[in-house]
């Protein structure tokens, strides 16, 4: 049971009736989490801001995605983990094999593989990297953009991850749990 009320936008009102609006019209549906969130309408308009962003840069879904995962997985946020699987799989059409590895910052793709790389370095190091992560990422193509990119959507994941693990938010996705790591 969430530990944060879910404000459903029948009973919204304010900032949050309207964040949670633009939610439905820009998502189709408003997810558990903006709901959870829209008790805090400065942090579901942070959120959706930023979100939003790194939506429009030049980092495609698919990648965006794979970071979400391994981040998840690192955080052990179930909610994120869930979410991600199943948006993976349908909005960025990953299969099964490419999911699994997102959870472990991999791909059999080289140049997403150092994009993994770098968000995971940077979350394990929490925010201090050694000068060659940096230098490998540059061999395998990353751009700065990507480089700035990636640390927006690890701040944005690492937000999420928090938020969803805190909130204990009600899952609504097919249920992906965390790897153990003892």
């Amino acid at each position: 049971m969430s530990t944060l009320p879910q404000i459903e936008l029948e009973h919204a009102t304010g900032q949050a009736a309207v964040l949670l609006t633009e939610t439905k019209k820009n998502m189709g549906a408003i997810p558990n989490m903006a709901k959870t969130m829209a008790s805090s309408p400065a942090l579901l308009k942070g959120y959706l801001g930023l979100s939003g962003a790194l939506a429009g840069g030049v980092l495609p879904a698919a990648v965006r995605e794979r970071l979400a995962l391994a981040t998840a997985e690192y955080n052990q946020c179930t909610y994120c983990l869930s979410a991600h699987t199943m948006l993976g799989r349908k909005v960025a059409k990953l299969d099964a094999d490419e999911l699994e590895r997102a959870r472990h910052a991999d791909s059999a793709d080289e140049h997403v593989a150092a994009l993994l790389t770098l968000s995971d370095t940077i979350a394990r190091g929490r925010g201090t990297i050694d000068e060659t992560v940096l230098k490998a990422a540059r061999e395998a193509g990353v751009t700065n953009a990507e480089i700035g990119e990636v640390i927006g959507n690890l701040a944005l994941n690492i937000l999420t991850n928090y938020f969803n693990i805190v909130a204990d938010t009600d899952n609504e996705f097919p249920v992906v749990q965390p790897h153990r790591h003892d």
